[in-house]
């Protein structure tokens, strides 16, 4: 048998292996009929990415999964990517430029994209790289790029379908601008964060009513400009005189209607709404309900756009600024109110958006929205946790027609062609020769790009060949798990369900297991202005990448939040050399003997309790596995093979490997290889490279453990009563091995033990296990008996179900010995009990002291009587 080395040294063996799984294209998956398939796609990282935790425990829980069903018997397909991540991608690029004194409009569209593949090929494949070093066993030959010559293909496809279908329009709407970035972005690219502001009350006068007014209030008195009515509620008794009068709109002059809209709540403010259509989507709406014309008062980039005004180019806070003065200085600003309101923000650059009608493409959502909806409530579809279905529910119930155009020039652009003597629109793939309308042969194409979402929203069948029907799309689609985080439930998950039925008729997948965030030791989110992120690849060359798995999984349930420790991280390094130990241990017993099947007929009570135990393992953390239950199986299996495997059945069974006479020697040598075996099966998913490493050196001639089969359960190993008595054994081992410990009996001190029970079961019981009972519990005589009649009255008595273990106290301690030591702790720990409880009823020190430092003290106190309590029952004990 070959050798482990000495210690375990992730960094000299997982490089060695991952490039050996690469070789031996173990992650490849084909169409094989014989197989059942199992799918999941990969959420596709950015090319501007760097491995972050998160990154690290999504892609982790996909390969726990992938692994699993691969060694289950599937064909498991993990089709891996990249997402060309439009927004973020451009901003990098153009910082680049900056750098390199370059501009992008200078540039010019054409040179700036050719700068922008060429980051794509440099930075492309870099997190995917990192994504090895986990471990990840995507299927590489299979990787995409979101906008690949296949994913061109796919996105113009849906683009005509939609439009053909009119689903896909160009209008006037309100959209979400970032006057940083310069683009149009989606709802769900909005976050809303709250923030201290103002409500600016200020009088409208009412035209041809010297002296009158009505009085508004508002959180953006610059807006005012771009006015087109004051609005009231129909019922509001205060103002149904002047429904129908005009306003003079203060600093501008112009007049504006009062108009009656529901839209008015009659409790909120003054009751009077001044409506902007160009600038609120509420007021968009009752705008277009009374005509009121759209006056865009903005320019891109967030100065006012007010041609002849004292504010026109100003930036829009300064230009609230000088009207407010403005305001005050004519005596229209009634007060002014501090007010904390919702304040949308770009996600990505954190800029404040503003509302701006632009002429932008859309999808209606209606229609599409409706079997994305259905899914859930069918079954077809379904989120793990459950209640994260509910999000996804409220999202689609409440959506919006998506905004799908950006003014950026990395990305998808939009296959409509505009002919530049008539104006018609043309949908097609490719650029049209003549205008179909004019004959025109001068057609230009739609600058602006698709949001991101509109491609990866295909992520799941474009990658599979869809639009083409190719033997992938129908094997592996639906895909089976869709493993994300739950902050980008109605950026993606909902984009890709409601597609997949527009498209495919299905849903792209049947379960989508949600993930929290890794947070840091103290519950923050990782961020770089908190300084408090940890780097996965960091973690990686001082622990490896298996350590880091198993912490991110251990304690992990689906859907929650989970802290980084490292001490955590630690605890699994530790748990990866407990298992390398026990493997040498194991081969160095073996040596060069040629271990054989498990012989039935000399299995002892250790072997079949061991064996036992491990089919309920198995069964158990299947399981798990099948229910997303990844770190409860996780820590079963951390449990079993620490505990149950090695610190019990290996010490149970080593006075068997010792004596090479022992004709039960090469049953135990079977069980410990049959058990290790199993536990790395197990282990494997979780574990990958350890687990590879010892299971290929113990199991000559495997080429990996990945395609070995998950283990099932044995029905020959099932030893329930057997395992019950090795389980009473184990119980009165812990209960001498606690007398023993309180008494400070040193572990090679051996003594006596009788054990008294008229139950002859368990006197069978420890007859046949008296070896291994003697070696665990420290003893180097065992008597068993019906009743305690020759049990010494000094003795200790161990109390066990239906029996008792004697233990006599002389052949424990030197008693004269143990009495003076004992009795001079008892000294010390009255004196100590005696201080604590003096500062305690101390008034200056109670009415003084930090409250944590009182808790510390009781806490003390009671520790102190707690051990007090322990010396003087062994003191009892020991005068009797």
């Amino acid at each position: 048998m070959k050798e482990l080395e000495k210690t375990y040294s992730p960094e000299k063996i997982e490089g060695r292996i991952y490039r050996k799984w690469l070789e031996g294209k173990y992650f490849h998956a084909e169409v094989n009929k014989d197989k059942k398939p199992f799918t999941i796609i990969m959420p596709p990282p950015n090319i501007t990415g760097q491995l972050h935790m998160g990154h690290a425990l999504d892609n982790t829980m996909q390969d726990i999964l992938i692994r699993y069903k691969r060694m289950a018997g599937y064909e498991a397909l993990w089709q891996p990517g990249t997402d060309h991540a439009a927004i973020a991608t451009e901003v990098k690029v153009i910082d680049k430029l900056k750098a390199e004194g370059k501009n992008k409009y200078e540039l010019g569209r054409e040179k700036f994209l050719e700068e922008a593949w060429a980051w794509r090929n440099d930075y492309g494949t870099r997190i995917i790289n990192q994504l090895q070093r986990l471990g990840s066993s995507a299927d590489w030959d299979r990787e995409r790029f979101t906008m690949d010559e296949h994913g061109q293909k796919a996105v113009k496809e849906v683009f005509l379908k939609l439009y053909e279908k009119g689903y896909i329009y160009k209008g006037n709407r309100i959209i979400n601008w970032c006057p940083e970035c310069k683009t149009s972005i989606s709802d769900a690219e909005v976050e809303h964060i709250e923030m201290e502001g103002n409500f600016w009350h200020i009088k409208y006068p009412i035209a041809g009513e010297e002296g009158k007014f009505v009085e508004i209030a508002t959180t953006r008195p610059e807006t005012l400009l771009g006015d087109s009515a004051v609005a009231v509620n129909p019922s509001d008794e205060r103002y149904k005189d002047i429904v129908g009068k005009k306003l003079i709109l203060p600093l501008v002059g112009r007049e504006i209607p009062v108009v009656a809209d529901e839209y008015v709540d009659k409790e909120f403010g003054t009751g009077c709404v001044k409506i902007t259509p160009a600038h609120d989507p509420n007021d968009f709406e009752v705008g277009k309900r009374h005509n009121l014309p759209e006056i865009n008062i903005m320019h891109d980039d967030a100065t006012i756009d007010c041609p002849g005004s004292k504010y026109d180019g100003l930036d829009r806070y300064e230009a609230r600024k000088l009207i407010v003065e403005d305001l005050k200085n004519e005596g229209l600003l009634v007060k002014v109110v501090p007010h904390s309101h919702n304040v949308g923000r770009h996600d990505r650059c954190k800029t404040v958006v503003e509302p701006l009608i632009k002429p932008q493409w859309f999808v209606s959502m209606s229609e599409m929205a409706k079997p994305a909806i259905k899914a859930i409530e069918t079954g077809e579809l379904k989120f793990v946790p459950e209640s994260y279905s509910k999000t996804y529910l409220h999202w689609l119930e409440n959506i919006k027609d998506w905004c799908i155009s950006r003014q950026l020039w990395w990305g998808h652009q939009i296959p409509a062609y505009t002919c530049s003597k008539c104006g018609e629109i043309t949908i097609a793939k490719e650029k049209p020769d003549v205008c179909p309308k004019c004959g025109c042969h001068e057609l230009v194409q739609d600058e602006d790009t698709l949001d991101t979402w509109f491609s990866s929203a295909l992520w799941p069948f474009s990658t599979l060949g869809w639009p083409d029907d190719t033997p992938e799309m129908k094997y592996f689609y639906p895909t089976d798990v869709l493993v994300t985080g739950y902050d980008i439930i109605f950026f993606w998950v909902v984009r890709m369900v409601f597609s997949g039925y527009e498209q495919t008729g299905k849903s792209p997948f049947n379960t989508v297991l949600i993930h929290g965030l890794v947070r840091d030791s103290e519950g923050r989110k990782m961020s770089k202005s908190l300084g408090n992120g940890i780097d996965p690849l960091e973690v990686i060359d001082k622990y490896g990448a298996d350590a880091l798995r198993m912490m991110l999984i251990t304690g992990n349930a689906p859907g929650n939040d989970m802290r980084f420790y490292y001490e955590r991280v630690e605890s699994a390094r530790n748990f990866a050399n407990k298992i390398w130990n026990a493997a040498r241990l194991i081969m160095m017993n073996v040596g060069d003997e040629k271990v054989g099947d498990i012989d039935k007929s000399k299995l002892m009570l250790s072997d079949k309790w061991i064996l036992s135990k491990t089919n309920k393992l198995i069964n158990e953390v299947t399981a798990n596995l099948d229910k997303f239950e990844l770190g409860i199986a996780l820590s079963k299996i951390y449990d079993f093979a620490w505990e149950e495997f090695c610190d019990w059945y290996i010490e149970m069974v080593k006075v068997r490997l010792w004596n090479k006479e022992d004709e039960t020697r090469d049953t135990a040598l079977a069980v410990l290889i049959y058990v290790l075996n199993n536990i790395l099966k197990l282990l494997h998913p979780f574990m990958p490279f350890i687990t590879e490493e010892i299971y290929c050196t113990i199991n000559e001639g495997v080429k990996t453990i990945m395609i070995e089969p998950w283990p099932v359960e044995n029905p020959d190993y099932n030893f329930t009563e057997d395992e019950n008595k090795a389980e009473l054994i184990k119980e009165a081992v812990r209960a001498i091995r606690n007398v023993r410990a309180s008494m400070n009996v040193p572990p090679s001190h051996k003594a006596k033990g009788i054990v008294v029970s008229e139950d002859e079961k368990i006197r069978d019981t420890f007859e046949s296990a008296g070896d291994f009972f003697k070696q665990l519990a420290g003893l180097d005589k065992l008597i068993i008996d019906s009743d305690d009649s020759t049990v010494e009255k000094d003795s200790v008595r161990v109390a066990i179900p239906n029996a008792s273990v004697y233990l006599p106290l002389r052949e424990l301690v030197d008693i004269e010995k143990e009495v003076e030591r004992l009795k001079k702790e008892e000294k010390k720990l009255i004196g100590e009990v005696a201080r604590s409880t003096g500062m305690l009823s101390n008034e200056k020190f109670v009415s003084k002291a930090p409250q944590a430092k009182i808790d510390e003290e009781k806490k003390k106190l009671e520790n102190y009587e707690q051990m007090l309590s322990q010396v003087r029952e062994q003191l009892e004990r020991l005068s009797k």
